[in-house]
Parts: C-alpha cells; structure tokens; sequence
C-alpha cells in the first residue's frame, strides 16, 4: 500500500488594491503636492472651504427658521380647524335621537358629509373609529371618507392618547391622500366624539402637509443653487485677486532661479509705483550689485590666476640653476666642514620643498586653466595604494603611528591616471599621518560592480564641523600654529578634489573632534560608466569597526609586508575584461591566488565583453577596459 504525497499548498496571490483606491491616493498625492507648491491654489481652497462653512451655517439656520415657520403656521391652521369641525360634529350627534344601525348610519354621513363640503375635501380626510366594541343594534364599525383610509392609517399611540384622555391630540404620519398616489407627509388630529347611548369614538382628520414640504424643498434647492453660485463667483474673484498678488511673486522666483543659475543680466520688469514695483526696483538694484561684486572677484581671481602661473612659471628656471647649484654643493659636502655641510644639507632639502610648492602652484594654475587632461590606463589600485605605503614608511616610522591596508579584495583594477591618484592617495596618508598622533592609521579598500572607494582613516584630534567645511580650499589649514612634520602649502587636498573631478569620482570627509578624520575617494571602475547615484558607496563613513581584514601594513623595520597573496592586476586580452579579485579559500593552490575565468558563467554583454551571471566563490567581474594595463 503506497501513500500518495499531498499536492502542494498553493500560495495565495497578494491581494491587489482596487483601481479606485489606487485613484484615490493618486489623487490625494496630486493635491497634497498642489497645495505644497502653489500658493494660489492654497489661497483659493481656503476661501472656498471658508465659504462653504459659512454659507452651510448660515443656510443652515434659514433653513430650520423657515420650515419651523412653515410648519407653526399650517399647524395652528389645522388645529384651529380640526377643533371647529369636531364641535359641529359633535353637536349634530347630541342633537340627533337616531337608534339604530341605519339610523346612526345615516347620520354619520349626513354629518361628515356636511362638513366635507363645507371645507376644503381635497387637503384632509376623515375616520372615525370606534374606541368601546359593542354588538348593540346601534353599533357601527369603522367610518372612513376614502375607503383606502382604515384604522392603520392613524398611529396606535395616537389612538391610546385619545382613548385614555380629553383634548385633542396630533401626530405627524404619513399616508396617502389619493386611491393610487404616493404616500404623503400628513398630520393627524383627533379626539372623542359620543354618538347615541354614550357610545364612544375617536374622530381623526388626516391633513395632507405635502405642500409645506414642498415648499421647503424649493427652499433647500435655491440655497443649494446660490451655495453653488456663490462658491463659484467666490473661486473666481478669489482666483483672479491672487493671479495679480501670486504672478508678480512668481516672476520674481523664475528671475531668482536664472540668477542663480549664472545669467546675471536678467533683470525684473517694473511697473507702477505700487509695493510690487518698489520689490522689483529693490531686487534689480540688488541683482545689479550682486552682478558688479561676481564681475569684480572674477577680475580678481584671473588676475590671481594669471599672477600664480606667471610666477610660478618664471621662477621654474632661477629654480632650476638654484637647484643645479644646490645638488652640486650637496654631492661635495663631504668635503665641507661641519658648519658648511650641514648647510649645504639644509639648502638642498628647502630647494626641494620649494620645487614641490612651485609644482602644486603650477599644478593649480594649469586646473584654472583647464589645461589639465588624464593619462588613462587600466591600473591595479592596490599596486598604486601599496606604492604609497611603501613611500610613506619613513613618515610612520617617525610618527609612531601603525599603517594598516584592510581589504576583502586582493586586486581591483580602474581605468585612472595613475599619477594623479598616486598623489591623491599620498596627500592622504600623509595628512592622516600628520593628525594621527601616534595612533593606528588604516587604509581601507572596497569595490562593487560600479565602483571602488579608498577611505583613509586617522584616530588622531579630528577636526570640527566649520573646518571640515573648509578642508578643500585653497591654502587652507586647520592648526597653522601646530608644527609640522613634513612641509606643504596648503594646496594638496585642492588639487586632490581637481584631480578626484578628473576622473568623475568624489572625495568626502568625516570628522570629529578627538576622534580622527577620515578621507573616502571613491572612484568609478570604468571612465565611460559614470557613479551611479542609487547605488551605496561600498565603504560607510567612517568604516565600520568589524572591516578588519588586512592585507598589508608597514613593519617595525619600515618595510611592506603583505599578510595576503599579492597578485598581478588581470585582463582577458580578448574581451579586455577587468577583475576585482577576493583573498583566497584555504587550500586554493600554492600561490595563493584563485584566478578568474571569463568563460565559465559569463555572458556576452552588448559590447562584446563578458558580464558575470551572478556572485561566485572567490571573484565577480567589476567591467571591461578598452586599453592596456600598466605593469
């Protein structure tokens, strides 16, 4: 005996929203963002919704006057009325001595029929009904003018308030006042009446009320109407009053956003002598200065540019002689004495800082200029960030800091000029290692599938929020009364944001005051594919305290020490794709490297390359390169 297996519970599909609920947030969200931007359309719906609230109080009001009016006054009509008729009735009923059926019978026709043509008939009718049951020869059942009127007609409580006491009594109902007609709004009178041998009965009037009903109904429907009316000729005036208040205010938003978009001639038509003119002549006078001060400064910074290059350029060759000379005195100062050796020292080393500063001052004016272009090639970072540890080793040596590169990858190549990242990157440690006071300074490294980011990171006094601020300009520094360790002008992290701009990537700073600072360059792997915006930067800001994987850090001794497998960058030279490569998995072979294969999960992308399927063990593919790669 098998047992067949249970089919497989079917998962409900998710339930779908109505198309009018869809509509409806759709439209909530359209006059949210209306009344969020347009002040026209603000003013216009408050004076409509004040409106209304004050025409429904009103109309309100009148409309519970009239129909209280309407209904007092036909009320007492028929009161006055039902109580005249009662009395005739009853005084033809004391007056007759009728003893039986017939005769009682006839006599309440001869009555009732008397006073309905004595009245209007058409806008009451009568019954009359019996209140003590009897089987007397003078007892009659039921009397009724229409004989679609019974004693249903009368409601019950009406019927046990006149049975039970004197007066006359009304209550409204409904009921209708012709054979086939719709039933109407009535009210309803009665009281006792005593025929023959004190036989008692109620005698009830039904008084059609249909044409005060009527009445009010026109009413309601003429408030309605002029409600309408009014909310439209309010809309309109509202509108058009604020068209001439908003449009000036307006014209002054779009003139605002060409100005601060750089066209400076733009100016406000003015009109009048109102308070619309007199913002219009303020704003041009103000657009004027404002035109006046930008034209000034900008003569002024070419003026500086056109200084910096001109200066920088003419002391290029006394520099040169000036350095000839010093490295002259200084290969022969072995034959000086102590005094003249060490200032031949001395003169050498500032004549190299001073060609360093010149360089960064030319290096500036050729970014003004925009003279400045890329050398691009398909580059390994980490041999370029390797580089920079090595050069800086001298500099940790004499901070005392510990320099660390921490990575999940091994190798990720970029398309960058390599000699402007160079720089970047050892403007960075430098400075890290400058502020670090003798703490760890960690290099971090991460890419995705768009990107990769270097983020240096110091532990040493930080900085504030106003220098953070001001980090980037021009010859700026945070402490100008701190001593310094290495020499420099203020211009690195100038022409590390001019070069970063180069390559389309960013440079962004975290700080915090005694808790370091870290610097972030983020990079994109290929020139062509610019930042994607909607993807996350693959490293936080500061990184995060558990990226503790370290693949090189400077020893002791001053000397690199890679404590993962450093391998060469890659490239297919057919498909020209670029790797980024993941540490390896124990036992991955001798070398240490697990290489990258192009063809196997890989498809053919619409440029001819290869793009990866999906994640695997050990490497992804970040892109392709249309050059070579420098060794």
């Amino acid at each position: 005996m098998t047992a067949s297996a249970a089919p497989p519970a079917s998962t409900p599909a998710p339930r779908r929203r109505p198309k009018r609920f869809r509509r409806i947030r759709l439209g909530r969200r359209v006059l949210f963002r209306r009344w969020r931007q347009s002040l026209q359309f603000r003013a216009i719906a408050i004076a409509l919704t004040l409106t209304s609230v004050a025409f429904l109080a009103t109309g309100s009001f009148l409309s519970h006057q009239i129909a209280d009016r309407l209904f007092t006054d036909r009320l007492n009509q028929v009161l006055e009325e039902a109580r005249t008729d009662i009395s005739v009735a009853q005084a033809s009923f004391d007056a007759s001595d009728a003893s039986d059926r017939t005769e009682v019978q006839a006599l309440i026709n001869s009555t009732m029929g008397s006073l309905s043509q004595d009245t209007d008939a058409a806008d009451h009718r009568w019954i009359l009904i019996p209140l003590d049951q009897g089987s007397g020869q003078s007892f009659v059942g039921v009397q009724a003018e229409s004989s679609w009127m019974t004693s249903a007609t009368v409601p019950q409580q009406l019927q046990q308030r006149v049975a039970n006491a004197d007066g006359t009594y009304w209550q409204p109902a409904s009921a209708r006042m012709t054979e086939n007609g719709a039933e109407q709004p009535v009210i309803v009178v009665g009281d006792v009446v005593q025929l023959n041998q004190n036989s008692r009965y109620g005698l009830y009037f039904v008084y059609d009320f249909s044409d005060p009903q009527a009445t009010l109904d026109s009413i309601h429907a003429v408030l309605l109407l002029s409600m309408v009316a009014l909310l439209l000729l309010v809309g309109t005036i509202v509108w058009y009053v604020t068209r001439e208040v908003v449009r000036p205010v307006s014209n002054t938003a779009r003139v605002s956003q060409r100005l601060s978009e750089g066209d400076l001639d733009v100016r406000m038509q003015v009109r009048g002598a109102n308070e619309v003119a007199q913002l219009s002549r303020s704003f041009n006078r103000m657009a004027d200065s404002i035109q006046t001060q930008i034209t000034q400064l900008e003569q002024l910074s070419s003026m500086q540019q056109t200084f910096v290059s001109d200066v920088s350029h003419e002391l290029r060759t006394p520099l040169t002689t000036v350095k000839m000379a010093a490295e002259v005195l200084y290969n022969a100062r072995e034959d000086f004495d102590p005094v003249n050796r060490r200032s031949a020292e001395l003169l050498h080393n500032q004549v190299d800082r001073f060609d360093s500063m010149l360089s960064d001052l030319l290096e500036i004016s050729r970014f003004d200029a925009g003279a400045a272009r890329l050398d691009m090639a398909s580059t390994d970072i980490f041999s370029v960030i390797y580089d920079v540890v090595e050069a800086a080793a001298p500099i940790v040596l004499r901070s005392g800091s510990e320099l660390t590169v921490r990575s999940t990858l091994t190798r990720c190549v970029v398309q960058m000029d390599q000699r402007r990242i160079d720089r970047i990157l050892r403007n960075l440690v430098t400075n890290a290692l400058e502020h670090g006071e003798s703490r760890p300074v960690d290099i971090y490294v991460a890419a995705n599938e768009n990107c990769v980011a270097v983020a240096v990171r110091d532990h040493g006094i930080g900085m504030t929020e106003e220098q953070t601020a001001k980090v980037f300009n021009r010859f700026w520094r945070g402490d100008p009364a701190r001593a310094r360790t290495v020499g420099g002008t203020g211009l690195g992290l100038a022409i590390a944001t001019e070069d970063t701009r180069l390559h389309g990537g960013r440079l962004e700073v975290w700080a915090e005051p005694d808790n370091g600072a870290c610097f972030r360059l983020t990079l994109p792997l290929l020139r062509t594919q610019p930042l994607d915006p909607e993807l996350a930067n693959p490293l936080d800001m500061p990184p995060a305290e558990s990226f503790t994987e370290s693949t090189a850090r400077v020893t002791d001794t001053g000397s690199l020490q890679l404590t993962a497998p450093a391998v060469q960058p890659a490239m297919e030279p057919d498909t020209g794709q670029m790797l980024i490569a993941f540490p390896p998995a124990p036992g991955a072979g001798s070398g240490g490297e697990r290489a990258t294969s192009s063809d196997a999960g890989s498809t053919p992308d619409e440029n001819g390359g290869r793009t990866e399927d999906g994640p695997r063990s050990g490497s992804t593919a970040a892109g392709r390169s249309d050059g070579t790669e420098k060794p």
